[in-house]
């Protein structure tokens, strides 16, 4: 007999309001805690902490749970009110989660957007684990058990001058010697900076400390300033969303995309509402959602400029899109259509977004788009152009290129070549600890079973399993 539900106590604090209020959705949709797991793989045990009020819950859980049980937003609505300032008898005499659909359908204003809340220590962080019959899946770690004993060897290497630096920028950003808009744009390239050196996961909880920092930083001005504040905060938002990317938390990343765009809007920037709507496809690609990677690129690619970067980076996300369908004349036609774009940018233009596009970045995109259609030698060539053309700044990139030329290397059979690429790749993943890098190693890892004899392949096969987890 399954033990019986601990008795909740909704009027003892918002947030055991809240929990009550998703424990009844979820018992009408007549889903236990292992169901419902299955749906959103958030562990069981945090579920069952933030329903009896003992745990705050993070916003991506909170839209997760509405979404499974069909809240239709009356739970994140709540949780927007709690974060807000509401106690619990004003909770009560609204009860939004009982609401109506008239206030279901209700649109939120832009500045009436909850401050970003740190994630949660119980939420997970992607890692690699080898699993007893050979197999290289990704397991969510909660945060707080990676970054005390799994990642600490990673965290070493990150924890100098320019994170201390980031770090400091909280308590300084409202200094009446700064200018805070400068300040808060020398974080972020601080913060970039060392993405690109580091990897993504010790960042997470800083750019999410300047998120709430900005918040803080709106209430106490007006105007023009306070437009320029929330297009900081969007832009770290934005940042915050490819952070996770990185990571291998696209349920995240999706969550910080779509508050980026939200607050875009408010932000009156329209060439960054058309980027973060180009990096919606992007993240849609790495997603292998191909419908939604064309459609977003398209619909950025019509908003952009004329002659603005923006229209050929989404033409760019766009051919990925294809390539994912298998659709190989659109995907090269629109490669070509992306350069034809490029080609015809305005050489000085007034937007700074998608500097970094040019020929070679195309091309790159178009190399990993060819080994999803097959043609691995091509890809395997482009891969190692692009490569050899990369800045040396970019080393976690580095990472991610090297590690999908050895697939394709693997695709076109040179094996030995491919475990030497592919090591190459492993020690930047094992030091940035980017998914994106360690999702390509998993699969070249499958692709190099049939080699393993030899010598190279059975080292980079050795190496791998050294540096992740392994099932009990």
């Amino acid at each position: 007999m399954g033990q019986r539900p601990k008795d909740l106590t909704p009027y003892a604090s918002p947030n055991h309001y809240l929990g009550a209020e998703m424990r009844a959705w979820r018992v009408q949709r007549g889903l236990s805690l292992n169901k419902l797991h299955g749906i959103i793989r958030y562990d069981p045990s945090y579920v069952a902490r933030v329903e009896r009020g003992e745990q705050a819950p993070s916003p991506t859980l909170v839209m997760a749970y509405d979404r499974a049980v069909g809240a239709n937003e009356a739970l994140v609505r709540l949780h927007t009110s709690i974060l807000g300032g509401a106690d619990v008898a004003a909770l009560a005499s609204g009860h939004v989660a009982n609401a109506g659909p008239h206030v279901a359908n209700s649109r939120t204003r832009v500045d009436a957007i909850p401050d970003a809340q740190a994630v949660s220590e119980e939420e997970g962080i992607s890692v690699p684990c080898r699993t007893s019959d050979g197999r290289i899946i990704f397991v969510s770690v909660p945060r707080r058990v990676f970054l005390g004993g799994i990642g600490a060897a990673a965290a070493v290497g990150i924890t100098g001058a320019p994170l201390a630096q980031a770090s400091q920028a909280a308590t300084r950003a409202t200094a009446p010697d700064r200018n805070p808009i400068e300040h808060l744009q020398a974080v972020r390239r601080v913060l970039i900076d060392s993405d690109n050196l580091f990897g993504p996961r010790q960042l997470i909880p800083k750019v999410q400390e300047q998120i709430n920092l900005i918040t803080g930083m709106r209430e106490g001005t007006h105007g023009t300033d306070r437009r320029r504040l929330l297009q900081m905060q969007t832009q770290f938002a934005e940042l915050c969303g490819w952070f996770h990317q990185d990571a291998g938390d696209h349920r995240a990343a999706q969550y910080w995309t779509d508050r980026a765009l939200q607050w875009s809007h408010g932000a009156g920037d329209p060439d960054l509402t058309v980027y973060i709507l180009a990096r919606k496809s992007q993240l849609a690609g790495d997603m292998r959602e191909p419908v939604e990677a064309v459609d977003v690129a398209e619909a950025a690619e019509g908003t952009a400029r004329p002659g603005s970067r923006l229209a050929a980076v989404a033409a760019t996300y766009a051919a990925h899109g294809y390539a994912l369908q298998g659709e190989t004349t659109e995907a090269m036609r629109a490669y070509d259509h992306a350069r034809e774009l490029f080609h015809g940018v305005d050489p000085d233009p007034s937007s700074s977004w998608g500097v970094w596009l040019d020929d070679a970045y195309i091309s790159v995109q178009r190399a990993r788009s060819l080994s999803v259609l097959g043609d691995h030698r091509a890809a395997a060539e482009g891969f190692r152009s692009a490569i050899t053309a990369l800045p040396a700044g970019y080393h976690r990139d580095r990472g991610v290129y090297l590690a999908r030329e050895a697939l394709a290397l693997a695709g076109s059979r040179e094996a030995e070549q491919a475990a030497v690429v592919g090591m190459e790749a492993l020690a930047i993943g094992n030091e940035t600890g980017s998914a994106r890098i360690m999702t390509e190693l998993a699969q070249l890892d499958t692709d190099l079973e049939r080699w393993r004899a030899v010598p190279s392949v059975r080292e980079f096969k050795e190496s791998l399993d050294a540096c992740v987890l392994h099932e009990a």
